[in-house]
């Protein structure tokens, strides 16, 4: 008969494709039941972190959800800043843990409900007598509220039996958020308004509007209002005409696009945050621009708001276009150089100090790499290469993995969801050597997930490059700061992948006769690039302006 385990394994199987994580005594016959009576794929992580991290990823890349898998203990609390990073960035998925006898706790047993909570996680705890049920109810409420959850299996009833897995009903989740109410039809009607008057208007948008679904609408917005456009760092991609599309907004941002968006009248936001770092700590719009947001939060995210609607994005976006007939104003758009306003700085071959430019190398990595790439980001101060300088066709190509919850080291086992997710597309990490170092044993899962579609570019200053420019130039001892320098490319050998130490622009050029190679026959790719912590990026110089 079906243990308790094989009800979660069989129940969850039916909705995840994508099971992530190591195994221990508290998940053993979990593993055993998806293994031997589930489709679903399991890929084994080196850290209990990554199988976190990995389900993470593979949402993002895919819209789908899945889960990870640790033991209880130890292996729970190894998950725990990868699950405070998918809680603060909104990424649904099942987190399948052991957990202490219902008994009691034993004494190498850590109160992990509790653990779970400090961290914004919900915990369901399955029985023998319900153990598909609850299954069920922890892929709605992740789904309905975009949040992960952990579905623990307790010790003492993991291999008890349960009898035939009773059918069991499909996750229910919440419809797009219509406007309603006089209020928000009047607050549309105000925006259309404002819109048809602006002789500058802009829309901008973020992630949100891409789960929405928001595009082709946001196209035709744009496109009726003579609007220019940009995105969030999430949202790069939504706007579908990238004629008349400035990038990303914030410290990200080219400074010609971010003078273009101070010189707008009307904005319009869909689906975007408005955190600290999009608005540019405040000046990203100028004093006298009418500013709108349409957002599923319950109010507006930013003082800067003058007007909200509580909404799905699609469905706000659709209405305005409705509302919105024909070319209105003076097409703004057309009169400026959105090409030239996008231009980053080109930067220098080498940097004064002798080693690699991070400018000119992303540069050249941007044009050397294939163009179906999906592209995956640890923290740290090298975020903004990658940002500025290696454009991708949609948001779900772009993932920033850490930022939400400011922490580094999960790059790696990015790599393992995303290349399950999008198994045709060339996976691409970008990494420093602090984040890299971090979660070093999860190289060894990225080179298995991926093969001869990964490439990972390290961006190895000998620092952990954030702290150097922040506090080292306030005087504090740099020493903790520093990292000696360490060889890459030698890691990447001792698993199976082609490392190439990277000090000039002409050894980029493995990185073009690479992607001709097959995927099939090729070897993973690992670039060590030995660049100047001289150098900081524009965003990192905000900060720095900011703190100072």
């Amino acid at each position: 008969m079906p243990s308790v385990s094989a009800h979660v394994a069989l129940t969850l199987a039916q909705h995840i494709d994508a099971v992530f994580g190591v195994m221990g005594n508290g998940n053993a016959y979990f593993l055993d039941a998806i293994e031997t009576q589930t489709a679903a794929v399991f890929t084994a992580v080196r850290h209990e972190q990554g199988a976190v991290v990995a389900a993470d990823a593979h949402f993002r890349a895919s819209g789908r959800i899945a889960a990870g898998t640790s033991t209880y203990g130890a292996g729970f609390t190894n998950t725990l800043t990868a699950l405070a990073e998918a809680v603060q960035a909104h990424v649904p998925l099942v987190l399948v843990v052991g957990d202490e006898p219902t008994s009691g706790p034993r004494p190498w047993d850590v109160d992990q409900i509790a653990l779970a909570s400090a961290v914004g996680a919900r915990t369901y705890t399955v029985g023998r007598a319900d153990a598909a049920a609850t299954t069920v109810i922890a892929i709605e409420h992740a789904l309905t509220y975009r949040v992960p959850v952990v579905l623990a299996i307790p010790y003492d009833v993991a291999a008890r039996e349960a009898g035939p897995v009773p059918p069991a009903p499909e996750p229910r989740v919440p419809a797009a958020l219509a406007p309603s109410g006089e209020f928000a039809e009047g607050m549309l009607d105000e925006i259309a308004a404002a819109l048809a008057a602006a002789e500058r208007p802009f829309l901008l948008a973020g992630r949100g509007a891409w789960l929405s679904g928001a595009s082709t609408a946001l196209g035709e917005l744009a496109a009726s209002t003579g609007a220019l456009t940009a995105s969030t760092a999430l949202g790069r991609g939504v706007f579908p005409d990238t004629r008349f599309d400035l990038g990303v907004t914030g410290g990200f941002g080219a400074e010609g696009a971010m003078e273009l968006i101070r010189e707008a009248d009307v904005a319009v936001v869909f689906g975007a945050g408005l955190n600290q770092f999009t608005m540019r700590f405040g000046a990203l719009f100028a004093p006298g621009t009418k500013v709108f947001q349409i957002d599923i939060a319950p109010a507006a995210t930013h003082a800067h708001v003058g007007g909200f609607v509580r909404a799905d994005a699609r469905l706000a976006a659709e209405a305005l276009v409705e509302r919105v007939t024909g070319s209105i104003g003076a097409p703004w758009r057309e009169s400026v150089d959105v090409a030239a306003a996008r231009a980053y700085d080109h930067g220098d071959d080498l940097a004064p100090d002798g080693r690699l430019d991070p400018r000119s190398a992303a540069r050249r990595i941007a044009a050397l790499l294939p163009e179906d790439r999906v592209v995956v980001s640890d923290g740290g101060h090298f975020i903004g290469w990658a940002n500025m300088y290696w454009p991708v066709a949609a948001p779900d190509r772009m993932m920033m993995i850490g930022t939400a919850f400011q922490s580094i080291g999960q790059g790696w086992p990015s790599v393992v969801g995303a290349a399950l997710a999008r198994r045709d597309a060339t996976v691409v990490l970008t990494s420093g050597d602090g984040g890299g170092l971090m979660a070093i044993a999860d190289l060894e899962s990225a080179v298995r997930a991926a093969a001869g579609r990964g490439v990972a570019v390290i961006w190895n200053d000998a620092a952990y490059g954030a702290e150097v420019n922040l506090y080292g130039l306030k005087g504090l001892a740099e020493a903790p700061m520093r990292i000696p320098e360490v060889d890459f490319a030698a890691f990447a050998a001792a698993v199976g992948a082609e490392g190439v130490v990277v000090r000039t622009l002409a050894d980029l050029d493995r990185l073009e006769s690479w992607a001709a190679e097959d995927p099939a026959t090729r070897r993973f790719l690992l670039l060590d690039l030995r660049i100047s912590g001289d150098v900081i990026a524009p965003y990192q110089q905000e900060i720095i302006r900011v703190n100072s």
